[in-house]
C-alpha cells in the first residue's frame, strides 16, 4: 500500500523530517527500563521505521485509521502479530501488555488531552511516555504552579510524572502542516505508588477548581465543603493556580 493522504477529522499531520523523529525515539530509548513499548499513531511510520532497528524492545502499535495499519504491516511485515485496528481511548490497553510498558507517538492534537486522561488512568502500567503535542498545550501540561497555562492537566500529571518539556518542532516537519507549533515532552513515572488522600476526592478537587479557576477555592468548591468552618482555611482563599501538587494534597484530606 502507497502513502495516503491525511484525514482531517482524526487530526492526522504525518511526520515527514527524519532527524525530528530520531530525537523523538532517542528521548524514549534513553529512559526505558523494559522493553515494552506501544506506539499511538504510527501514521506512515516515520517513528515505527525507527523503533523496529531497536533490538531491545517489544513494540506494539495502534491506531484507529485502517489504512495506517495496512501501511505498517506492509511497511513492516515483522510487526504483524503487533498491529491493533482501534481507538486508543476506547481500548483496553492493559490487554496489550501485562506488564509495565511505555507509550510513544505523535498524537493527534484534537485528543492528545484525552491521551493523557487515559495514561493517567493507567499510570500503575505506564511508567514512560514521550509524544508530540501543540505547543500551547504543552506548556500547559509541563507549566508551574502560578502561572496562567497551570490548569488540570498540569497538576494530574504532575502528581504521578516527571515531566520535561524537551523541544519545539516547526510546522515544516508535517505533512499537511498544522497551523500551530508543537513540541515533544517526556512523562517518567516518579516514585509515587499513590497520593496520601482519596485519589479519586483529589481528581473532583483540581477539576472543579479549575473550571471555576477565577473564583477563590471556597467558592468554587462549595459543594465538596461539607463543615462550613473549613471555609475559613487559608488554603480556600486562594485561587487553584496558586495550589501545589503538596497543597491540593492537603485541601484534599480536609475535605474528606
Amino acid at each position: 500500500m502507497r502513502a495516503y493522504s491525511a484525514n482531517k477529522a482524526l487530526g492526522q499531520h504525518f511526520l515527514a523530517d527524519k532527524n525530528t523523529a530520531v530525537k523523538i525515539v532517542k528521548s524514549l530509548h534513553e529512559k526505558l527500563n523494559h522493553p515494552n513499548v506501544l506506539e499511538l499513531g504510527p501514521g506512515q511510520g516515520a517513528l515505527t521505521g525507527l523503533l523496529i532497528e531497536l533490538e531491545d524492545i517489544d513494540l506494539k502499535v495502534i491506531d484507529v485509521d485502517p489504512r495506517s495499519i495496512e501501511l505498517i504491516e506492509n511497511k513492516f511485515p515483522q510487526l504483524s502479530g503487533g498491529l491493533i485496528t482501534a481507538d486508543f481511548l476506547r481500548y483496553d490497553i492493559s490487554k496489550i501488555f501485562n506488564k509495565p510498558f511505555s507509550i510513544i507517538g505523535n498524537f493527534p492534537y484534537n485528543i492528545s488531552s484525552q491521551i493523557l486522561f487515559k495514561v493517567l488512568k493507567h499510570r500503575d502500567q505506564v511508567d514512560l511516555v514521550v509524544g508530540m503535542f501543540q505547543r500551547e498545550v504543552a506548556e500547559r501540561i509541563t507549566s508551574d504552579p502560578g502561572s496562567k497555562q497551570y490548569g488540570i492537566l498540569s497538576v494530574l500529571c504532575q502528581a504521578y510524572y516527571h515531566l520535561e518539556l524537551l523541544f519545539s518542532v516547526n510546522e515544516t516537519v508535517f505533512v499537511p502542516q498544522p497551523k500551530v507549533k508543537s513540541a515533544v515532552i517526556r512523562l517518567t513515572r516518579n516514585t509515587v505508588a499513590s497520593l496520601e488522600c482519596d485519589e479519586n476526592l483529589f481528581s473532583a478537587v483540581v477539576k472543579q477548581g479549575f473550571n471555576q479557576r477565577r473564583k477563590t477555592l471556597r467558592n468554587s468548591l462549595k459543594s465538596l465543603i461539607k463543615d462550613p468552618s473549613l471555609a475559613k482555611h487559608s488554603l480556600m482563599a486562594k485561587r487553584p493556580e496558586q495550589l501545589g501538587i503538596a497543597e491540593f494534597i492537603e485541601l484534599t484530606k480536609l475535605l474528606e
